[in-house]
């Protein structure tokens, strides 16, 4: 006999992998899928993704996880209620909207071909690197999809052809999918939802449209953006030849304010979610604040077409479990990203070695794209474990870096307290498995470091959002998480404060040490 009928399927695009995930009416997930695609690096500093691939990945993950939740006995096909869709932000593809067929290779959100176009603009402009704070919430940088798309219309004779022909579409990753799944060029919604557009520098974060001015300002035709929508509501549904036909799509974050959602931040609580990157947010509410300390105004997220608008402050670190590929792909120091935390084991710690994995700049708060990598403190003693270490703690630092930053814009109201009073950091994401990792950050921040049972909450928030659209579920139920609550496990600090304060004050040697160094001879 089938189980029970009701079912959220979530897409999770993320920077290596895409995964397929269906959840049952009480948020347990009841089948899933993962498959990597090929992240392609042409040139330094250039990371590429190919649309298709990416395509092709999520109709695998799809079809492979209806088949294994068909076979456990769930009626997927009559219960599968909507799907809903997170993804990579920033990351930026245009398409043929007569072919369907993507113009050139996506790129990737932490790609930084566009360092010239943004010492240009910083110089060019009125307000400097600074001049589109005010609308968008964000500096003019590498990391946003608007430098991507500017360089692809300056240097791809294809992109800018389409796009005189009126045939060009440009979207992140988001839209990119939603318009395949929904018909493509047998009418493919083209959309994007807020949050998305949010990591744009096009979009006016408080009227949630695109900016005319900043449109006009750095000559972009309005005609190739997507339709702006809420995180929750039915955009479509899925068309022809997709193994879910005819389900509707209702949900769509980026992954990180998936994350938020996934996690039940309220406003005043915080977030970190450890991937590639690093991304450390605060549901700020329908407050806009904005940060003098080197951190993003952003959304958190819009559930509903008349929903009140979450924004957030947001500290990016480009290079967290990258690091760990890093040094597997590339030093072949470990062979797989699980054995880090048994060799980083074998040291009581990193014997004075710190790592800052300054690969393509430095994001949130320093925001230097003239830093590169740095491994300082090597001495005859030094080994590979030290090394793994200072991985390791890399990413812990770079978490207090920011965490630092948002305390001094919103003092107060940062990380929430628990009823004793204390602070935490929820935590999420692939490496916070490394309970050596989690350990580590606690003992950084000196903070009580929170990871819920459930570590993949970025997939989780998107199916939430799906589901709040067609009444699986309430905000009620999302946000009154305490059940949930009661599973997760609590790192609490033990290093010596003192010792605290000279490692803190040593990281920040380290960084300082990266600083100017993008012009390094070959």
């Amino acid at each position: 006999m089938a189980k029970e009928e009701t079912y959220i399927g979530s897409i999770d695009q993320g920077t290596t992998s895409t995964r397929f995930i269906i959840y049952n009416k009480k948020a347990e997930i009841i089948g899933s899928h993962q498959v990597e695609f090929t992240q392609f690096c042409p040139q330094a500093g250039w990371v590429e993704h190919d649309p298709m691939e990416i395509l092709e990945s999520v109709r695998i993950c799809v079809s492979k996880t209806i088949d294994k939740a068909t076979a456990d006995g769930f009626n997927i096909d009559n219960g599968l209620k909507a799907i809903g869709i997170t993804n990579q932000r920033e990351t930026t593809v245009v398409w043929s909207k007569s072919t369907g067929i993507p113009l050139c290779n996506a790129i990737v959100w932490m790609d930084i071909r566009t360092s010239s176009i943004c010492s240009e603009l910083e110089k060019k402009l009125s307000g400097g690197r600074t001049h589109f704070l005010e609308t968008c919430g964000l500096p003019i940088s590498t990391y946003f999809s608007a430098m991507k798309l500017l360089w692809l219309l300056q240097n791809v004779k294809k992109v800018k052809e389409a796009v005189d022909k009126g045939d060009a579409l440009f979207g992140t990753i988001d839209s990119w999918l939603i318009w395949s799944l929904t018909g493509g060029i047998n009418n493919g919604l083209h959309v994007t939802d807020v949050s998305n557009a949010s990591r744009t520098m096009l979009m006016n974060i408080k009227t949630l449209n695109w900016d005319k001015p900043t449109l006009e300002t750095l000559k972009i035709p309005s005609g190739i953006l997507p339709k702006v929508i809420s995180n929750s509501e039915i955009i479509g549904r899925v068309g022809k030849g997709w193994p879910f036909t005819g389900v509707p799509i209702s949900g769509c974050l980026g992954d990180q304010h998936a994350a938020m959602l996934g996690q039940s931040c309220k406003k005043g609580q915080a977030k970190c979610t450890y991937g590639t990157g690093a991304f450390i947010l605060l549901n700020t509410g329908e407050e806009v604040i904005k940060s003098k300390h080197g951190l993003l105004t952003t959304l958190a997220f819009k559930l509903g077409k008349d929903g009140p608008t979450n924004y957030a402050l947001e500290g990016s670190i480009a290079i967290a479990g990258a690091a760990v590929q890093w040094l597997r792909d590339s030093l072949g120091i470990i062979n797989n990203a699980k054995e880090i935390e048994e060799l980083a084991s074998k040291v009581e710690s990193t014997g004075g070695v710190y790592f800052v994995p300054a690969f393509n700049g430095l994001f949130a708060p320093y925001w230097r794209e003239d830093a590169r990598g740095v491994i300082i403190g090597i001495t005859r003693f030094t080994n590979k474990c030290h090394i793994a270490r200072a991985v390791l703690e890399s990413m812990c630092f770079q978490v207090k870096d920011v965490l630092g930053s948002m305390r001094k814009d919103v003092g107060h109201r940062t990380e929430g307290r628990n009823e004793k009073g204390e602070f935490s950091l929820r935590v999420d994401g692939g490496a916070t498995s490394n309970s050596m990792l989690m350990q580590i950050q606690a003992d950084i921040l000196g903070i009580r470091v929170v990871r819920p049972s459930d570590i993949e909450t970025t997939a989780l928030g998107a199916a939430y959002a799906a589901g709040l659209a067609v009444g699986v579920w309430s905000e009620k139920d999302v946000f009154s998480n305490e059940e949930r609550m009661k599973k997760d496990k609590i790192f609490s600090p033990v290093l010596n404060e003192e010792l605290r304060q000279k490692k803190l004050a040593s990281w920040c040697k380290a960084v300082e040490r990266t600083f100017d160094l993008a012009d390094l001879s070959l």
